[in-house]
């Protein structure tokens, strides 16, 4: 069967692999389409600090069964999104039912190959029918269910005022998922494209030059119930106390590899909660899943670009040093 592997950074190409041997416990699927991921420009570029290559990159997913294996919740022929997480089940982490953040956590497409292939095995567990829901839609699901969870994490009321610290995929899936929950959203972002796509989606956005302006002032006041940084820019994320209020919620959903450093008499002075959030468990898949199919998370428009498997090799690099405009590129099988 086909397969997109990354052999070395800046190295892309299709190639010609075995089928996936089926284990038992576990089901083949036909994948269909293909989110691309920061994740996966990052791998392409080289600038994974961990990875080994080859890589056959890909985990936003979705896909066809075609073999259930004896599954009992799953037959031939259900349509499916793919939990690209694979757990150890055992920790106390798995045992409280965190298996986003296992302590021997495994997502395919980076620490072992992963679905830009013409098919996949994954356990029954990871598959969760697609009901009401397209096969592109579903490719969708897991970039939106990392923001779906760092909002269940900070549990905003309606009425909060949060900020959002990057305008990417990711803090797009934050800013609809605390919408959703009630809160008062705004974007703030350098780039002029992120800021435009933000207000497009009706949130309240703010460029960085624009922190000292009275609409940002007004909207900051004392500072904002919870901010959500998205960016994965130590600076930023440094930068991010600051428009926290007292008694407020700083909750980190992007990672970076480097030392975050805080001034301690700020977050006493605050009695500030930070957290950070990883990964998403099957409740926020779920929670995505429905809404979507109830039109409360525009998908038409997060799905900029599209590419053929064929041209995935042309088309990747091409977006991973010119993303301007892309929020969310979707390849099709």
């Amino acid at each position: 069967m086909r397969a997109i592997s990354c052999a070395a950074p800046g190295e892309l190409a299709l190639i010609d692999i075995a089928r996936p041997e089926l284990k038992p416990g576990w089901v083949r699927v036909g994948i269909r389409h293909i989110g691309i991921c920061g994740t996966d420009y990052h791998i392409f570029e080289g600038k994974h600090p961990f990875l080994q290559y080859p890589r056959i990159m890909g985990h936003e997913l979705s896909g066809v069964v075609l073999d259930a294996n004896g599954a009992t919740e799953l037959s031939d022929g259900d349509p499916v999104v793919i939990n690209p997480y694979l757990p150890c089940y055992t920790c106390p982490a798995c045992r409280e039912g965190k298996t986003n953040c296992c302590e021997t956590l495994t997502v395919i497409g980076v620490h072992g190959d992963g679905g830009m292939a013409e098919e996949i095995v994954m356990p029954q567990a990871n598959l969760y029918r697609a009901e009401g829901l397209s096969l592109r839609d579903a490719a969708m699901v897991e970039f939106l269910a990392i923001g779906a969870h760092a909002v269940r994490r900070t549990a905003p009321q309606p009425g909060w005022r949060v900020l959002v610290v990057g305008g990417g995929p990711i803090g797009l899936g934050v800013a609809f998922f605390a919408r959703i929950a009630g809160a008062d959203v705004t974007i703030l972002d350098a780039a002029a494209d992120k800021l435009e796509a933000a207000r497009g989606f009706g949130f309240g956005a703010a460029a960085l030059d624009e922190r000292d302006g009275a609409a940002f002032k007004s909207k900051m006041a004392t500072g904002f119930d919870a901010v959500f940084d998205a960016t994965g820019a130590i600076p930023a994320m440094n930068q991010a106390v600051g428009y926290c209020r007292n008694g407020g919620a700083l909750t980190l959903v992007g990672v970076v590899k480097g030392t975050l450093a805080w001034e301690d008499p700020e977050i006493h002075r605050r009695e500030l909660t930070i957290r950070a959030s990883r990964n998403a468990t099957r409740e926020d898949f779920d929670h995505v899943m429905a809404n979507i199919a109830n039109g409360k998370v525009p998908t038409d428009r997060l799905a900029t670009h599209a590419t053929s498997f064929d041209d995935v090799p042309t088309n990747l690099p091409k977006w991973a040093h010119d993303r301007a405009g892309l929020i969310k590129a979707i390849i099709t099988l």
